[in-house]
Formats: C-alpha cells, sequence, structure tokens
C-alpha cells in the first residue's frame, strides 16, 4: 500500500511571499554593504591610497559580480534546478545522483564549506554594525577607539541570539519581512542621497572600469581584491538554499529590487568617498567605514540600529539555514545522526541543540579571537568560492539530465567554473588571515562525511543477510508457543536494510537465539529517505502471513521520522483492511481498545574482532561506531522517547571472519 502525501512547497507570486523572501532569503547579501566597500578601500592603504578610477573600477566589480554570478548563475539558472520546490548543494545532488555514485564528492564538499563559512556571517555582520556605533559622537566621547566595548556588545548580541533558537522564531519570523524590506528601502535611500551628488559614478556599470581596475597600478592587491569583491556575493549561495521558503518566482520578482537597492549604496558609497578622499578631517578617522559616515549625523542613531537589526535577521537565515542543511546531511546518511527538535508550528523550522552550541562557540571565539570586523573579513570568503564551484559541477549534471545540449551544459559550466576559480584564487590568500579558520571547520565536517560514508559503503558490500521466508515457520511456532512467555503483543525491528526478501542475521538472532521472543506480531521496519523532500509513503509485505509485517516507509529528507506515529497508523489501516487480526485488550484505560501494546527492539552493534577487514575499513568502521556511540540515540531519532524501547547488543561481522582453532594439549599421565 503506499499513501502519497507529498506537498507541493512551490509558493505562488504573492505579496506576502515578496516579504517573506526579503526577510529570509537576502539577509547574508543584504548586510554585505557594511563591509565589502571598507574592506576594498582598507586593503589598499585607505583614502588616502585610493584614486578615482579605483574606486569607479572596484564599484564596478561589485555590480558584475552581482549580475554574473548572483543574477545569471543562481537568479536565473539554478532556481530552476529544484526539488518539489527545494533548493541547496544536497537537494541539487538528491537530483543527479542517478548519474553516478561519485557525484557525492562535490556534494559532501560544497556543503561542508557552506556549513563551515557560515560560522563567520554572525561575527562579522554583528561586529560590523556594532563598530559603527563609534560614528555617534556620544560613543565616541565616551569610549573612543575602544574595540573591547565592541566586542562585549556584540558578545552579548551573539549569544542572546543562539540562546533564543530553542523557542523558535515564528513570532518574531512573520517581522522579518517588512524590516528587511524597511533595510533595503534605506541602503537605497542612503545611496541616493550621496550618488545624487555626483553621478558620475554610473560609470561603474561599464564593465570596461572593472577590468581596467585588475590591471591598474593603482590597484595594490592585483587580482586578490577580487577576494574583497566577492564578499558582496557570498549571500548568492544561501539564496538557493532558502528556495522551498519562499518558491523561485517570489525570489525573481523580489531580486530586481533588491539589487537595485544594493547597487545605489555602493554606487552612493563610492560618490561619498570621491567627495571626501582628499578631506583632511575624513583622512584621520581611524578604521573608517563609508557606508556609515555617509549618513547625516542626525540618523547615525538609527543607521546604527537598522543594521544591527539587519545583522540579527541575516544571521538568524544562517543559523537556520545551518539547521536545514545539516538535517539534510543527516538524512541523506552523510552525518551521524543528531537530535532534532521542532520549536514551531511548521516541520520546516527546527532546532539542533548540538549544531547550534557548535555555532555559537565558533562566532564567540572569533569574535573574540579576531575583535575587529577588519580581521574578520580578512578570512571571510574562502570557503564559499568552493561551494559556489562545487555547486557549478552539479549543475552541469543537471542541465545534462534535463536534456541541454552538451556543448550548452559544458560552456555554462565552463564560464561560471572559470569565473569562481579567478575569485577562489583571488581568495586563497585569505587562508593566511584567518580563512584557516573555515577551511579547518570544513575539512573537520569533510571528515565526518567522510568517515560516515565510507563505513555505509563497507557495511553494505558485507552485510550479513538471511532469507526471511526460510524463518516464517519458526516464528509461527513461536508465536503460538505456550511454553514460552510472550514478550509483548507487537515486537517492532528497526532494520537498516531496505525491506526485501533477506533481512540482517542479527535480528532473527534476536528473536529465536538470544532470548526467544513470542508476540503477535512481528514487525520488521525500515526508512528510506527519498530524492524528494516531502514524501510520506509507506508498502507493507505480510508474506502471506497475519503475524509478519515488513513495512518500508519512504520519507522525504525534510521529514521527520516519527516511526511511532506511522506504525500506529499503519496498525489501524492493516486492521481496517482484514489483514491484520484486531487484538482486544482486556485491560486497558481505554474502553473496546483494540491494537495492543509494542516494544520497539533496537540492536547496537560493536564491531567483531574476528571480522577480517582491510586496516583502513576497520579503522574507519571503529571511527564510525564510535561517533555514533556520542550522537543521539536511535530512540530519539525514529520518534520512540515514549515508547517501551529495548537495546540489544550484538557483534557486528562484516566480510570474512578469522578462524581459529584449538588443540588439544595432551596431558601425559
Amino acid at each position: 500500500m503506499v499513501e502519497n502525501s507529498k506537498v507541493s512547497h512551490h509558493q505562488k507570486l504573492t505579496a506576502a511571499g515578496l516579504l517573506v523572501a526579503m526577510g529570509v532569503v537576502y539577509g547574508d547579501i543584504g548586510t554585505s554593504p557594511l563591509y565589502v566597500m571598507k574592506a576594498i578601500v582598507g586593503d589598499n592603504g585607505g583614502l588616502r591610497n585610493v584614486s578615482e578610477s579605483f574606486i569607479i573600477g572596484a564599484v564596478s566589480l561589485i555590480f558584475w559580480t552581482l549580475t554574473i554570478l548572483t543574477t545569471v548563475k543562481y537568479v536565473v539558472i539554478a532556481l530552476n534546478a529544484d526539488n518539489h520546490g527545494e533548493g541547496g548543494i544536497f537537494s541539487l545532488f538528491t537530483l543527479v545522483r542517478r548519474k553516478g555514485k561519485y557525484l557525492i564528492i562535490p556534494a559532501m564538499i560544497g556543503g561542508a564549506a557552506l556549513l563551515a563559512d557560515g560560522v563567520l556571517t554572525p561575527a562579522v555582520t554583528v561586529t560590523t554594525a556594532i563598530e559603527g556605533l563609534r560614528g555617534i559622537p556620544v560613543f565616541f566621547d565616551r569610549f573612543g577607539n575602544n574595540q573591547n566595548i565592541i566586542v562585549i556588545i556584540t558578545l552579548v548580541i551573539i549569544l542572546i541570539l543562539f540562546s533564543v533558537q530553542r523557542f523558535g522564531t515564528d513570532a518574531v519570523g512573520k517581522a522579518f519581512g517588512p524590516i528587511m524590506f524597511a533595510w533595503f528601502t534605506f541602503l537605497g535611500v542612503m545611496g541616493l542621497i550621496n550618488f545624487g551628488q555626483d553621478w558620475t559614478v554610473l560609470r561603474a556599470l561599464n564593465p570596461y572600469y572593472a577590468i581596467h581596475l585588475l590591471l591598474s597600478p593603482d590597484n595594490k592587491l592585483g587580482i586578490f581584491v577580487l577576494g574583497n569583491v566577492f564578499l558582496a556575493t557570498t549571500g548568492a549561495e544561501a539564496l538557493y538554499s532558502d528556495l522551498g521558503h519562499v518558491g523561485k518566482h517570489n525570489i525573481r520578482a523580489s531580486w530586481p529590487y533588491i539589487k537595485v537597492c544594493l547597487i545605489l549604496n555602493y554606487l552612493g558609497q563610492a560618490a561619498w568617498i570621491l567627495n571626501v578622499k582628499n578631506d583632511p578631517a575624513t583622512l584621520e578617522i581611524q578604521n573608517l567605514n563609508p557606508f556609515f559616515q555617509m549618513m547625516p549625523n542626525s540618523i547615525m542613531l538609527i543607521g546604527v540600529v537598522f543594521a544591527t537589526v539587519a545583522a540579527v535577521i541575516a544571521s538568524q537565515a544562517l543559523i537556520s539555514g545551518s539547521f536545514t542543511l545539516v538535517s539534510e546531511a543527516i538524512k541523506l546518511k552523510l552525518l551521524p545522526r543528531l537530535k532534532i527538535i521542532y520549536p514551531g508550528a511548521n516541520i520546516g523550522q527546527m532546532y539542533i541543540p548540538a549544531v547550534n552550541m557548535m555555532l555559537w562557540i565558533v562566532c564567540s571565539l572569533i569574535v573574540i579571537t579576531f575583535r575587529t570586523s577588519t580581521h574578520m573579513e580578512a578570512a571571510y570568503g574562502l570557503s564559499i568560492t568552493v561551494t559556489m564551484l562545487m555547486t557549478t559541477i552539479l549543475l552541469m549534471f543537471y542541465l545534462l539530465q534535463k536534456g541541454a545540449p552538451k556543448w550548452v551544459a559544458y560552456l555554462i559550466t565552463l564560464f561560471f567554473g572559470s569565473i569562481e576559480s579567478i575569485f577562489f584564487v583571488s581568495s586563497i590568500a585569505k587562508f593566511f588571515h584567518g580563512g584557516y579558520v573555515a577551511v579547518g571547520i570544513a575539512l573537520l565536517i569533510l571528515t565526518v562525511m567522510t568517515i560516515w560514508e565510507w563505513g555505509n559503503i563497507i557495511k553494505e558490500k558485507t552485510s550479513d543477510t538471511v532469507p526471511l521466508k526460510h524463518y516464517v515457520e519458526q516464528l509461527r511456532m513461536l508465536k503460538d508457543d505456550p511454553t514460552v512467555p510472550k514478550s509483548q503483543t507487537n515486537v517492532v525491528f528497526m532494520t537498516p536494510d531496505k525491506i526485501g526478501d533477506e533481512i540482517g542475521r542479527q535480528i532473527i538472532y534476536s528473536i529465536l537465539d538470544k532470548q526467544p521472543k513470542r508476540a503477535n506480531v512481528y514487525w520488521f521496519v525500515n526508512v528510506e529517505v527519498t530524492d524528494e523532500p516531502f514524501t510520506k509513503e509507506y508498502t507493507v509485505d505480510m508474506m502471506d502471513t497475519d503475524f509478519i509485517v515488513q513495512v518500508q516507509l519512504y520519507l522525504g529528507f525534510h521529514v521527520a521520522q516519527e516511526v511511532n506515529v506511522y506504525i500506529r497508523q499503519i496498525v489501524h489501516d492493516l486492521m481496517k483492511e482484514g489483514r491484520l487480526p484486531k487484538q482486544p485488550q482486556k485491560y486497558s484505560l481505554t474502553p473496546g481498545r483494540e491494537v495492543g501494546d509494542f516494544q520497539f527492539i533496537i540492536i547496537s552493534e560493536e564491531l567483531s574482532k574476528v571480522t577480517e577487514l582491510k586496516k583502513w575499513d576497520r579503522q574507519i568502521m571503529q571511527l564510525k561506531l564510535a561517533i555514533k556511540k556520542r550522537t543521539t540515540s536511535p530512540e530519539n531519532w525514529f520518534g520512540l522517547e515514549y515508547s517501551e524501547v529495548k537495546y540489544e547488543s550484538v557483534p557486528l561481522i562484516i566480510g570474512d571472519t578469522r578462524k581459529t582453532r584449538l588443540r588439544e594439549r595432551k596431558v601425559l599421565s
């Protein structure tokens, strides 16, 4: 039996959808004006060392980066690569993985890099926003350039941000859209006020100035200036990942307004810089940030508060995105199971305590270690270039799968791959200025993914199974044997292998040998995570009996694995169809109860010492089992916290076993 409960998550184009898109999708890219021009000017030696052609060229590079990567690659092309409305690198992988098992490699690398680089976003955006307080005379007169107070305020905001995750963000989340709409409007207006004083900066829309800057002697960084320019588009990958929240129509309809506001702000910063770059008073400002300095003094406080709120919203989007990314990786069996909590009414809103704790610790350490936004900017963006490259590779296979001519798919891949490779090379210098933090985290995540996936492959290749049909008669006899105490009315085994003719030897051993388990019905349940995000289906095979039920659950990678709830439904379905006898209970709190009690058996595996594996394979399996012990229990993962669960340890025997034989020692009498 199959029950299809797929839900279409394609969002229609609506005013509400446009607002949600602004609140959820554009947080990262929308806070880039806080630090992009600041980083470009600062790394070139400050206002004293920038020329008019340098500033025009810098804005030109920003404009064309946003146009080519964000607009063309992601908004126009990548948003079409949706998996039932869901986006992101793991969703893209599920669309193309039939093209080859090796495609798991770019998916793992891209996912790990995206998670790693994301930990810098709250630190960079919040610190930059708080540093804007120095532009307020009252604050500056009291604290001056004392960075300690900036660090303390930033740490407090980050602590509050991560502390509230457990309660969900339904209430405040509804306000994100209007706030971010106001923020982007504010960006555009501030830019227009300054841009209106020097219309000549419109020259920046000509790509000539972008190319000229890369070859200009005024550019002291050479090609490495692109490492800072790239910060303007780091939110593009998040835009694709958040596709499922609002749908591509709302993203595409809202992006032109977002882009116009962003470009106006960058043009405004450029015009302001050109207007004051020879002003002695301005040249004396330490850690100058054009974004704040171009604001009129009368609204500076409003600007700082606004920027801080926008930074918090951007950070919230990053945190939620990290939870989603980790959840997808877990359900695709790329990461060990972690406890997932759904604090809101929407299943799309989740909270993963372990991930939340890790993000908070790393973000806080980054703020404490790097202290200033300038140092953080130097470390930011390296890993995300890797993610973009991996997405480009997977997009090529998607285009080929959809029937695009090979030359078109290859040309698109070559075009974007070349540009992103240049950005990657230009960002390599960041490694020595703090980029090693994101790279280190990415490698750590990738190592865990590799161990998990490699362990899965080893186990699948050498799993020890037996034909279930050979034991049907023994199970029937055990069920009817009054000399064996009844364990439970229903005994449920969670099986690691897909339901079929074969079943794990350890399960039959548990029922018949370890301690015979007499029950009315023996259930064998396996969960398969589908390539589609919201699938809720099942099939049943009772092997022509009324006491063996093999259940194959098909759950999308966005669906919680609440096995207890699903089994209860299946029991009622089978009884209603007459395929499963009713189980009347003599003693029950509920009169007329027709479903008996359940016991869930979860088998805990220990690698057997007699298993003969290659050295690396054994170490991988030992590492996997060690990690597994330190993550959430199967009981929590399968939603069995309030069910009767029994754990049994069995030796995990993979492949060949070492043959040993004792020789009897003859004792002379």
